[in-house]
């Protein structure tokens, strides 16, 4: 996710009425950015049993019990922050889960190569959803 947020930030504009943050360990502080958004977009690495490098594209209609299984460990917190931001009538009404199938999910540093080849799809998929709600993210001229 961080990865997918640091190649928006650097190839492309941003509209104002998009805020790209790599919310990666934030736990509750995470919760402001949820406060009066429609659609609410998370990048992660996910388990799906597919092939190694696979991006997904998953709506969820029930984000907190969705995150009750942690697939992830930069998940952490996130079942929690969205359960508060339910019971504050603060969760975005619009959630998509995007994510790539891992090689592992220990805490490493870096991507493996076979996710590291997929990081473009992952971004052009988050730039499709946010072209689909008329947000289109120009590239920049040095990108």
């Amino acid at each position: 996710g961080g990865r997918v947020a640091e190649e928006l930030l650097r190839q492309y504009q941003i509209p104002p009425e998009v805020e790209v943050v790599d919310g990666g360990t934030m736990g509750m502080d995470l919760l402001p950015y949820l406060d009066d958004r429609s659609h609410l977009l998370i990048v992660d690495a996910i388990k799906t049993e597919q092939k190694l490098g696979h991006a997904v594209r998953l709506p969820l209609d029930d984000p907190p019990a969705f995150f009750r299984t942690m697939i992830s460990p930069h998940q952490l917190g996130l079942a929690e922050v969205l359960g508060v931001a339910k019971l504050t009538d603060s969760m975005p009404p619009n959630i998509v889960l995007f994510g790539i199938e891992p090689v592992s999910l220990e805490t490493a540093i870096g991507l493996s190569p076979e996710v590291e080849r997929n990081v473009p799809l992952l971004v052009k998929m988050v730039r499709d959803e946010l072209a689909s709600l008329g947000l289109v993210l120009e590239p920049l001229a040095d990108a």
